[in-house]
């Protein structure tokens, strides 16, 4: 259901649960529709449960699900580049005239739209979550860009929607850090949580060194020593409670969620494609782990002028 987690503060309004009809109406007036043949990019909502004409907005308890669908087409630009000479060479030939920049230029987006039609589109979908009782917004975007991207989406989608991402007071970075030199983990780490036996630390200095440790015990003098010599984790594999598996990064995201073993054992069919199940299954366990992720890192960090 969920591999990466980016987790949002709903600032507005929208922390109070709106109807799950008038959300799905707000969404049916951006639907995705697939590429034309001249356009690289379309975005879009589709129906969560991949159900033709489906509801856009699909809700299990207090949770509710969206996702959107990014198609792209591209075309190396090498072979962009190589029509528009032809066309250049082309008006040299007959007309003895060499193109200027400003014409090079509309022979490019020339040819880009000549090629679009052959180029394949390539399609991305995104999850969204609202946890309205606890005010929060996740999408499983893997890349900056397709976060801004969703979030870009849902803005436009929902009138009045808000958001901003969950800082804590105490970085991933330096918890990890903290946890990394640890000589004592049942004392030091947090209750409830393990560093896994895979992380990657890098200095900070002009020349960016990298070491990466995967299937190995951190809990070691080598690591304390890099740490000790100035690289920091950039993530680190980890896991809650003997029931998930995730990585944390130095940017607050949480990536490549596993379910460990004895989690599916609580897991009840309650549809035929099991999509209740597998969101009712997901949403129950991660969002407990957020809040308690969250309180490991120091609690959550509230600007000072809106504390005040």
């Amino acid at each position: 259901m969920f591999k990466t987690l980016n987790i949002f503060r709903i600032t507005s309004g929208w922390n109070q649960e709106p109807d799950t009809g008038t959300m799905d109406d707000m969404a049916q007036a951006a639907p995705f529709v697939p590429c034309t043949a001249t356009q690289d990019k379309s975005v879009g909502w589709v129906p969560p449960r991949g159900e033709d004409h489906g509801a856009l907005v699909e809700s299990i308890g207090r949770h509710s699900i969206m996702k959107l669908m990014i198609e792209t087409k591209s075309v190396p630009s090498a072979t962009v580049k190589k029509k528009a000479q032809e066309a250049a060479d082309h008006i040299e030939a007959t007309t003895g005239r060499k193109p200027g920049k400003k014409e090079m230029k509309e022979l490019r987006e020339d040819a880009l739209t000549a090629l679009l039609p052959q180029a394949f589109p390539k399609q991305t979908a995104v999850l969204v979550w609202f946890d309205f009782a606890a005010g929060l917004l996740m999408t499983d975007a893997s890349s900056q860009g397709k976060s801004d991207e969703v979030i870009t989406a849902l803005v436009r989608t929902f009138d009045g929607l808000a958001l901003q991402y969950v800082q804590t007071n105490t970085t991933p970075q330096r918890a990890m850090t903290e946890w990394l030199v640890a000589t004592d983990p049942d004392y030091e780490w947090p209750e409830g949580f393990a560093i896994e036996r895979a992380c990657e630390l890098r200095s900070a200095d002009e020349e960016k060194s990298v070491v990466k440790f995967n299937r190995h015990n951190l809990v070691n003098e080598q690591v304390r020593q890099h740490i000790t010599e100035g690289k920091l984790p950039r993530w680190a594999a980890m896991s809650w409670e003997g029931r998930i598996g995730f990585v944390l990064t130095e940017a607050m995201q949480i990536k490549k969620i596993s379910y460990l073993e004895g989690v599916f054992d609580d897991r009840h069919d309650t549809d035929a494609d099991g999509f209740d199940a597998d969101v009712a299954l997901a949403t129950g366990e991660l969002s407990k782990l957020i809040p308690e992720l969250v309180d490991a890192l120091g609690g959550e960090y509230v600007p000072a002028a809106e504390a005040a």
